[in-house]
């Protein structure tokens, strides 16, 4: 068989090469070769490898015209040296060359000769070897190696090759920095990475179309003008719209965020690039966390009239630190679990001392951010942490309410097994007319694969429950408080904690047991990913209306206690995110109307009722 090999040069005048059979009678079937792969087995100019230069055996005289396949090819190429071509005819010689390795060459006479085993090298292809030569130097490697880690410990966010990408280890508390405009009354981890969250904030605002549609209406009358709002949320694309969608309503605000490692700091770059006293970066200490809160509350010359709050950390610090700024706060917005359940006690104590609205139980909040929005962030926090698959695992979900509900749809429709763990008789009855098995965490944790918090509790997940699970079973926490989960109990001595990558542990015991801890017990789905911006846009309008309500009311409207939104509110905000799903709402009729004792115009349910 004969392989004809031709030039660069040549080869670009040839659409294809084929390899045949130099003998009619042994037909085989044929293989082309592109030219690009005739081009990369060409020998080298000069006439192939020098180490190594073929017999006069291998270099048959350039065939007539006529002749074999070289009839298709033009004249230069003609004159290219062939490849070996061995004649089979002879079982003989077939049996030799399997037998030794060796190869047998045909002369042009139709001499079986011995090809010098010298000769039989490993075919490197041009494109394959320029490829590899393309490798990284030293420092490419190492850049490399940082970007391979950056894009898994930092996959929470969209900005992962941006991200934290210098090797500056210096605590933003000790970085002099300062935006476009001179100012430096901020505390961020790089206000160069201001465009690139500039770009997310953009993006955002696609997806909450409630915030923008407030921005225009607001245009001719400022409903929050001469507000001093004071925030601790998490910082992310979707807080910023709503602080910018505050500030275009007239606020003044500063902000810093409730959770340690939800923070996106490209965005807390934009919006200080932007003007926004903002004080926050991802991977915080405690001490940093509460050096921020009050870096926001106490600088001289301002004074908040208004706290949005997520958890009760900032209303905390206030009442700790600086109670007397209560004289002229007019309200407090509340949006989690946790922070509503301490507003209740301080009401009940008597030390609430100006007007609380709780968003949380609102039902823009409890039907969407809870219920819709850990349904599909549940799932994406587990993948960017594990890599994990969720068909056949066994799951415990600790807690039927709304995230319960939520973070238990989602692992079921992808084919895990789910338990429940619950104290409240009415949602323990839900989770079973849903078909799922209820136990206690007793009863099922050294079989489980996965331990998920959604109660607002504390040590929901003790150290006794940690030493019993199975090797390799994942824990972590959907409720906003990191008490649910006894960290503090693993922090021991026997106890060996290992960093596998930015906000998961590995805690191995003594007998070589471990298990996968995510984000430290803290909350999953904003520490180790994102979550939906089109739930967080009814979240963020029902914040924003609940801050001008209060804002406005004339005195006395409200006491000093803890208030749900009206209900109008909430079928107000529901209303401005209907024209995304091109939905058409029914009017009632005057008839329809009267029937039912309702205004055409809503509130539509009571506010018993429960959606």
């Amino acid at each position: 068989m004969s392989v004809q090999v031709v030039s660069a040069a040549a080869a670009a005048k040839v659409p294809e090469v084929e390899l045949k059979d130099l003998s009619p009678s042994e037909a085989e079937p044929q293989l082309g070769l592109s030219t690009a792969a005739v081009s990369a087995m060409a020998p080298p100019a000069g006439g192939g490898d020098p180490e190594a230069p073929a017999p006069a055996a291998e270099r048959p005289p350039a065939p007539g015209p006529g002749s074999g396949p070289a009839a298709a090819l033009s004249p230069a190429a003609g004159k290219v040296p062939q490849a070996s071509a061995m004649k089979r005819s002879d079982p003989h010689h077939q049996h030799q060359r399997h037998r030794d390795g060796g190869e047998a060459l045909v002369s042009p006479d139709g001499t079986v000769t011995e090809a010098p085993r010298t000769v039989k090298k490993q075919i490197q292809f041009a494109d394959q070897k320029q490829e590899f030569n393309k490798r990284p130097t030293k420092i490419g490697r190492r850049s490399l190696s940082r970007s391979i880690s950056q894009s898994s410990t930092d996959s929470y966010s969209s900005a992962a090759s941006y991200t934290d990408s210098s090797d500056d280890e210096t605590s933003p508390r000790d970085k002099q920095q300062k935006n476009s405009k001179g100012s430096s009354d901020f505390c961020v981890k790089n206000i160069k990475q201001a465009e690139f969250g500039r770009r997310e904030i953009e993006i955002a605002e696609q997806e909450m179309p409630a915030l923008m549609a407030l921005r225009k209406r607001a245009q001719g009358e400022k409903p929050l003008a001469g507000a001093k709002i004071v925030g601790c949320t998490h910082i992310t694309a979707q807080t910023a719209v709503l602080m910018e969608t505050l500030g275009a309503l007239g606020a003044q605000c500063r902000w810093a965020a409730c959770n340690i490692y939800s923070t996106l700091n490209e965005v807390a770059a934009a919006l200080a690039e932007n003007g926004f006293p903002v004080f926050a970066w991802k991977g915080e200490s405690e001490d940093d966390f509460w050096w921020c809160i009050d870096r926001c509350v106490n600088v001289e010359g301002w004074q908040p009239n208004m706290i949005l709050d997520d958890g009760g950390d900032l209303t905390h610090w206030i009442y700790k630190k600086y109670p007397n700024m209560f004289k002229k706060i007019k309200g407090i917005v509340e949006e989690s679990v946790t922070g509503v359940h301490r507003l209740y006690q301080l009401s009940k104590a008597g030390k609430l001392c100006v007007p609380a609205m709780n968003v949380n139980d609102s039902v823009t909040k409890q039907k969407f951010d809870n219920l819709y929005c850990c349904r599909e962030s549940i799932l994406d926090g587990l993948k960017r942490t594990t890599d994990m698959m969720f068909g056949g695992k066994q799951v415990v979900v600790c807690g039927y309410g709304e995230v319960g509900k939520g973070c238990c749809a989602a692992l079921k429709a992808m084919g895990s097994i789910v338990y429940v763990t619950e104290i409240d008789p009415i949602c323990a009855l839900q989770a079973c007319m849903d078909g799922f098995r209820l136990v206690k965490l007793n009863e099922v944790i050294r079989q489980v694969d996965i331990v998920i918090t959604c109660t607002g509790n504390k040590n929901v997940v003790t150290r006794e429950h940690l030493d019993r699970m199975k090797n390799s079973c994942i824990v972590c926490n959907m409720g906003h408080s990191n008490t649910e989960i006894d960290v503090a109990s693993l922090r021991t001595p026997e106890l060996t904690w290992e960093r596998v990558r930015s906000q998961v542990d590995h805690v191995i015991w003594p007998d070589g047991k471990r298990i996968v801890l995510l984000a430290e017990g803290r909350l999953l789905n904003l520490s180790c990913s994102t979550v939906p911006t089109f739930v967080l846009s009814i979240t963020a309008t029902t914040q924003a209306l609940a801050l001008i309500e209060l804002y406005n009311a004339p005195e006395g409207r409200y006491k000093q206690d803890v208030y749900l939104l009206p209900k109008k509110m909430d079928e107000y905000v529901a209303s401005l995110h209907l024209p995304t799903f091109d939905a058409h709402l029914t009017e009632l009729t005057d008839e329809q109307a009267k029937y039912l004792g309702l205004n055409k115009n809503g509130p539509f349910k009571p506010n018993y009722y429960r959606y």
